[in-house]
């Protein structure tokens, strides 16, 4: 095994965003993400041209919020209809690794760009120690979509994933052995049966707190057995339900300012799905930051975590 420097904090202070060129509901997902509509049909001009100014508001808020994004473009050619999703095909770690990960669709695999992390290093200043790179699971079928499959306990190097299509246990053990993580495996599905897609959809992990929808673990013995985990580890548990979860309220991210403050982003929708006793819980730990991003939830099936790779890098001397 690698020994890692585990020194991280939870919250990052900067994220990586990517503004998309051809964002559009993508058919190679829709079988495998309940939450993504699976038809397009009105013109794809108008939802582009909201997408963007979905877009520009998330990065907006956050930068006027204190975070550092440092925004990507996409490519045009080949076409990459979900890379407004980032953190699915690669995560950054304060020791200066970065991973990149196996995904499902054959054609989100384009949007692993090695131009992108150039770019973190030498506009944004952030140090590159190695890449750890997963990607060769996909030629067995195997899967880990970033922290869409992973929510990270960073500090305590706890690994949550819910294993479904897009999530598989041999890449889960590869990840957990390069960076030093015990894995907290379990599986999670919605009302109808189906395996939740991504474990970010159901839970969220900070510093001190932790969002989770505990319906959606259907084996009580297990569910039993993640929650006395994520107490143990020190947070207070903010339980969401089936019906918030699917408004994507277990879809948020807890982040940290220049300054030192804790924010916890989340969409509109999300926000508005919690009831009072919940977002008070929440706001004990961080300022809640809200942006509507309606069509990018619609088509894209994701919601603002989705969006964002936070960066813990180490910057460069």
């Amino acid at each position: 095994m690698v020994q890692v420097d585990t020194h991280e904090a939870q919250a990052a202070r900067s994220v990586l965003m990517v503004r998309p060129s051809r964002f559009g509901a993508n058919p190679a997902t829709a079988d495998s993400n309940a939450f993504q509509a699976r038809t397009t049909e009105e013109p794809i001009a108008p939802i582009r041209t909201r997408v963007a100014q979905e877009f520009d508001a998330l990065a907006t808020a956050l930068s006027a919020a204190g975070v550092h994004v440092c925004i990507a473009s996409d490519t045009p050619d080949p076409e990459k209809p979900d890379a407004i999703f980032p953190n699915n095909w690669v995560s950054f770690h304060g020791d200066g690794t970065v991973v990149l990960y196996p995904m499902l669709a054959a054609n989100r695999r384009s949007e692993r760009r090695v131009d992108v992390l150039q770019e973190l290093a030498s506009r944004h200043q952030f140090r590159i120690a190695r890449t750890v790179d997963l990607s060769d699971h996909e030629m067995l079928d195997q899967y880990l979509e970033g922290t869409g499959s992973l929510v990270l306990d960073r500090v305590n190097r706890l690994a949550y994933a819910s294993l479904s299509p897009r999530t598989h246990l041999d890449a889960l053990g590869d990840f957990a052995q390069q960076l030093d993580y015990e894995v907290v495996s379990f599986e999670a599905f919605d009302r109808q049966g189906v395996a939740l897609y991504h474990t970010n959809v159901l839970m969220c992990v900070g510093e001190h707190f932790a969002v989770l929808c505990p319906e959606a673990i259907v084996d009580a013995t297990r569910r039993r057995a993640v929650l006395h985990i994520i107490e143990n580890s020190g947070h207070e548990i903010i339980a969401i339900s089936e019906a918030q979860m699917l408004r994507f309220a277990g879809n948020m991210l807890e982040l940290q300012t220049q300054s030192g403050g804790k924010l916890v982003v989340m969409s509109a929708a999300a926000a508005n799905s919690l009831d009072d006793v919940q977002r008070q819980r929440l706001e004990r730990h961080a300022a809640i930051l809200a942006v509507p991003i309606p069509t990018i939830e619609t088509y894209g099936g994701g919601s603002v975590r989705c969006m964002l790779a936070e960066v813990h890098l180490p910057r460069r001397k």
